[in-house]
C-alpha cells in the first residue's frame, strides 16, 4: 500500500516540485524532485501578483463553489428528507422518476439547458451557474438513504410535541445525519470547483472566468511555461486539499454509517 501511495502520489510531488523550479529545470531527466535551484517566490509571485486576473479567477471560483454547495446541500437535504420521510400519494413513483433523470447524460441537455437560460437573462453570470447545480439527484439518493435510517418514531414523536415538518428537519433529522451531509458538502465542493464544462458553456466575460478557465486564459497568454502552469495547477489544489484535510474525519464516518446501515 505504501509502495501504491507513493506511485500515485509521484506526480502531485512532480507538479509540486516543478512548481519551484527555473523554467529549464522542469523537463530535466533525470528528475530533480528536490530543485537544485529554487525560484519558488519568482513564480508565484508573478502567478499570483503580476496577472491581477489569476486573482480575480480564484475569486470567481470560491464564490461560485461556496454558494453552489451551500444552495445544493440545503435543497438535496430538504429533497431527501421529503422522499424519505413525508408520506404523500405516488412518493415512489415520484422519487423513481427523479432518480431515472441520473441515467441522462448532462452533454445531452447542454442545448435546451443554454437557450432556456439565455432567454431568461441567466446567460453570462455567476447565478445561473449557480442555479445549474443547485439540485443533485445523487445527493438527494445519497442522503436520502440516510434519512431512511433515521427511526420514524424519533420523526412521530416530534409531531405530537407540535413541531411542523420544518421544525423536524432543523432540529431533529438534520443533526442525525451531519456527516453524511459534511461527505455530500465536500463531494460537491470538490466537482464545483474542478468544473470545467458549465463554465465554458455558460460564461463568456474574461472578469466572471472561474479558476478552470481562467488556467486555460492563463496558458495561452503565456505560452508552455511549464513551471508557471504548474505554479498555477499546484494554487488550484491547494483549496481541495484543505476541504478534504479538515472534513475526512466526517467522510469517513459517513462511509462507515453507510456501510453498517446497508
Amino acid at each position: 500500500m505504501a509502495v501504491l501511495g507513493i506511485v500515485f502520489l509521484s506526480p502531485f510531488i512532480w507538479m509540486v516540485s516543478a512548481s519551484f523550479k527555473l523554467e529549464q529545470d522542469v523537463l530535466s531527466f533525470p528528475i530533480e524532485w528536490i530543485p537544485s535551484t529554487w525560484n519558488a517566490i519568482e513564480n508565484y509571485s508573478r502567478v499570483w501578483f503580476e496577472d491581477n486576473s489569476f486573482l480575480t479567477y480564484y475569486g470567481n471560483t470560491l464564490k461560485v463553489t461556496l454558494l453552489t454547495t451551500i444552495t445544493s446541500v440545503f435543497v438535496s437535504s430538504l429533497a431527501a428528507y421529503g422522499f424519505a420521510k413525508i408520506k404523500f400519494k405516488g412518493r415512489e413513483v415520484v422519487f423513481l422518476l427523479v432518480l431515472a433523470t441520473y441515467m441522462v447524460p448532462p452533454q445531452s441537455v447542454l442545448v435546451p439547458q443554454f437557450l432556456l437560460f439565455k432567454w431568461v437573462g441567466l446567460f453570462d453570470s455567476h447565478f445561473g451557474l449557480i442555479l445549474l447545480n443547485s439540485f443533485s439527484v445523487f445527493g438527494t439518493f445519497m442522503l436520502r438513504q440516510f434519512f431512511l435510517g433515521i427511526n420514524d418514531e424519533i420523526i412521530e414523536s416530534a409531531k405530537m410535541d407540535g413541531a411542523g415538518h420544518f421544525k423536524t428537519f432543523f432540529h431533529i433529522a438534520l443533526p442525525l445525519v451531519r456527516p453524511a451531509i459534511a461527505t455530500y458538502a465536500i463531494l460537491r465542493f470538490i466537482w464545483t470547483w474542478n468544473d470545467y464544462q458549465y463554465p465554458l458553456i455558460f460564461l463568456r466575460s474574461e472578469e466572471l472566468f472561474t479558476l478552470q478557465l481562467g488556467i486555460a486564459q492563463f496558458a495561452d497568454a503565456h505560452g508552455m511555461i511549464y513551471s508557471l502552469m504548474m505554479t498555477g495547477a499546484v494554487s488550484a489544489i491547494v483549496p481541495l486539499l484543505i476541504v478534504f484535510i479538515i472534513g475526512q474525519k466526517h467522510v469517513i464516518e459517513g462511509i462507515s454509517l453507510g456501510g453498517v446501515k446497508g
